[in-house]
């Protein structure tokens, strides 16, 4: 799952988003997931949450993010 931030402050919001979610994950007790950030540019930058598969659906639901893509660590 991918959240988008654009702007001068996008990377500082994209991690802020991140830590939120790491909070999410704590709270309901998935240890099978992570999260991070990645900076594309100086105005834009994503936070991403990693889940299997069997929680996808119900995370996106939850968390609605702006759009996601499969993973694979290979």
């Amino acid at each position: 799952m991918i959240w988008d931030f654009r702007g001068p402050n996008a990377a500082h919001i994209a991690n802020h988003h991140a830590e939120h979610l790491d909070e999410f994950l704590t709270q309901k007790g998935i240890i099978d997931a992570f999260t991070g950030t990645e900076t594309h540019s100086d105005y834009y930058s994503i936070a991403f949450m990693v889940v299997t598969e069997n929680w996808a659906l119900d995370l996106r639901e939850t968390l609605k993010p702006h759009r996601g893509q499969y993973y694979s660590q290979d």
